[in-house]
């Protein structure tokens, strides 16, 4: 391997060197005025596999995200973008973090208590039920707890810089992100080498990820963390009747001894890529890519249940609803965790691919990816997609598109509540399972390379609109619509 690292670095430095030589009778502006991205897009999707109920229970959830890039030419050879963003969600998966706002001890307005729509449960120490049901939650339904709804923020900032020649291109980046409980920083840099006449080029790209997770447990965790094994006797639960499956009462029997505070937090990624395109005629190019990436830290998700096979089950709501608890008609009883989801603290993964664009006719093109990925959680995947963009007009360009996925599951998922408490590693993440997917879609692009139509001092270029369906071989099933415009400065 080393002795391959030194063949290709060697060799990408004497392309450079001898491309750097050449000295260009006309340098032409790397960017020649400042050009202003805004995208907007929304995304839904429904299924009934939540990683929050322990594999089972609604995903519903919208996305409403913005993103701005501003790429501003610092002189002929150099260029700094920066990319800024925030998505707002909404999701009932996620609020069942706490599934029991709204309704007996977390709805009550006892003094001392903080309200049913905090999820910080030591604000709710003091809460204790009014109600003669008491508190109450399903899989199926959202809660009105703060969990329900978050927002990402990030930034983005990258340096490039390109040779006389701009044979010889390399670039940095910064990035953060935050949101509820998860916090990334980012730096990394690559380098891009054309030749033969620039119809060949490969280029070289490493990223670090610096990132921080502030864990949000399920409730019925967390007190049990907090008080020990007194817990339903104390805080959030005083007060609450838990019943066993048989709907009988069984409060001091519920004991989730599974369950420890996760050791670590952070969650760092390290990850290089390379890439080689070829223009072969004018009417074919290719490309090739494989990236390398590692992760190590805390790669699960704190608030992601578990359901043992080998353990009793414990419910806390209306137990008339038991019988029915993974049926949608469960409107009132949710089951108490017997852990988190836990996964290893490394993970290697190895994708590699292709692109293949052919120019068909004056009106035609035909673009195609395939991707294979694999990592040693056991899961191996094919992503292969279509396009073929049909030009109407000078302006105008209309496109199908077609993406398939397919992926086998981890070695360490199990249905719900089909993995035993003596295994060390264990997830229900219907992300990690074995399925497939279908993406169908279509888009709409403008271009006026003269960016006639104007906004003040900024000129309109390009519109882009698209619209995908996607369905999953799990039943989940999404929706997501994207519209982007460009502006350069005149």
């Amino acid at each position: 391997m080393k002795k391959h690292t030194t063949i290709l670095f060697l060799f990408c430095i004497t392309c450079i060197y001898s491309q750097g030589s050449k000295q260009p009778t006309f340098k032409k502006r790397v960017l020649e005025s400042t050009e202003i991205d805004f995208l907007a897009s929304y995304y839904q999707q429904d299924g009934s596999k939540s990683a929050v109920g322990g594999g089972i229970g609604s995903e519903k959830l919208t996305d409403i995200a913005s993103n701005i890039t501003i790429a501003m030419p610092l002189n002929d050879d150099d260029v700094l973008t920066i990319d800024a963003g925030i998505s707002a969600y909404s999701s009932a998966s996620s609020s069942n973090i706490n599934p029991f706002n709204a309704s007996g001890a977390s709805g009550s307005n006892n003094s001392g208590a903080s309200g049913g729509d905090d999820d910080d449960d030591d604000k709710r120490a003091n809460t204790k039920s009014t109600s003669a049901t008491g508190p109450y939650g399903s899989p199926w339904q959202a809660s009105s707890g703060a969990s329900k709804s978050d927002e990402l923020v990030s930034v983005m900032a990258n340096y490039s810089h390109s040779s006389d020649s701009r044979n010889f291109i390399w670039n940095a980046d910064v990035s953060f992100s935050n949101e509820y409980d998860y916090t990334s920083t980012g730096f990394g840099g690559g380098i891009a080498v054309l030749f033969n006449e620039k119809n060949t080029e490969i280029n070289i790209k490493a990223n670090v990820y610096l990132d921080q997770w502030r864990p949000i447990y399920p409730t019925e965790l967390h007190e049990y963390s907090k008080y020990g094994a007194n817990f339903l006797n104390q805080g959030y639960f005083s007060g609450v009747t838990v019943y066993n499956e048989n709907g009988i009462s069984a409060t001091e029997t519920y004991l989730p001894t599974k369950f420890k505070d996760l050791a670590l937090t952070n969650r760092n990624s390290y990850s290089a890529s390379f890439g080689f395109s070829q223009i072969l005629t004018k009417r074919f190019q290719f490309s090739v890519f494989f990236d390398v990436l590692q992760q190590q830290g805390l790669l699960s998700t704190p608030y992601h249940r578990i359901y043992f096979a080998d353990k009793t089950n414990f419910f806390i709501g209306q137990p008339q609803y038991i019988a029915n608890y993974e049926n949608t008609t469960n409107t009132g009883v949710f089951k108490l965790a017997d852990d988190i989801e836990r996964l290893p603290n490394t993970r290697f993964k190895l994708p590699i691919g292709a692109r293949i664009n052919y120019y068909i006719n004056e009106y035609l093109v035909l673009r195609t990816y395939y991707r294979y990925y694999s990592d040693d959680w056991d899961i191996q995947a094919h992503t292969a997609s279509v396009e073929l963009p049909f030009k109407l007009s000078d302006k105008f360009t209309v496109f199908p598109t077609f993406r398939y996925y397919k992926q086998t599951a981890s070695k360490f998922y199990a249905p719900y509540e089909m993995h035993l408490s003596s295994e060390q590693f264990y997830t229900s993440d219907p992300d990690l399972a074995n399925f497939g997917t279908k993406q169908l879609g279509f888009g709409i692009n403008y271009t006026d390379i003269f960016a006639s139509a104007k906004i003040w001092q900024f000129g309109l270029k390009n519109v882009d609109f698209r619209f995908h369906q996607y369905k999953r071989s799990d039943k989940l099933k999404a929706s997501i619509a994207t519209i982007a415009f460009k502006f350069i400065m005149q």
